[in-house]
């Protein structure tokens, strides 16, 4: 349980600064994105969103969301109906994600959601599926420095020819 947890930490953090890079690509507002700018806006700030979200992703929400799974299965067993369970744990992972509206919130569903459809796949996830899924957001973060740096070295290039 605990290794599937950690492979829906890693593909829904990594997903949720995928979207939240796209939507916010400018957190401060600090000049409009013009269209020109906008993807490496969005692609550079990822590093940033990934360098703050993921670490609560994986700890805050892994815990959250074993306790709501833990809350809910023993509910559902309480009022004789395991088909309450998904929609009690579904309920409280939302509660949860209440913390830092509307971040926390779109970062627990998406939780919820990608937890949902890996337990549906009923797959016995190994510990080395679970290290291997950290992959995602080091790759994110190597796209998103990368696609940084190599811009602002075309943008000041003449300055490296000195």
């Amino acid at each position: 349980m605990l290794s599937r947890k950690i492979i829906a930490a890693s593909i829904s953090g990594t997903l949720f600064v995928i979207l939240l890079g796209f939507v916010s690509p400018d957190p401060f507002e600090e000049e409009t994105v013009v269209a020109q700018n906008y993807l490496y806006s969005a692609l550079s700030i990822m590093y940033g969103y990934l360098l703050f979200s993921f670490p609560v992703i994986l700890g805050y929400g892994i815990l959250s969301s074993i306790f709501s799974d833990i809350v809910a299965k023993f509910l559902s067993k309480k009022l004789g109906k395991e088909n309450v369970e998904m929609i009690i744990s579904g309920i409280l992972h939302i509660v949860f994600g209440l913390v830092i509206l509307p971040y926390s919130l779109a970062a627990s569903i998406l939780f919820f959601v990608t937890d949902r459809i890996l337990k549906k796949q009923k797959e016995n996830f190994h510990w080395s599926k679970a290290i291997k899924s950290f992959l995602l957001p080091f790759a994110l973060s190597i796209v998103s420095m990368g696609t940084a740096w190599i811009v602002e070295f075309i943008s000041n290039f003449e300055d490296y020819l000195v």
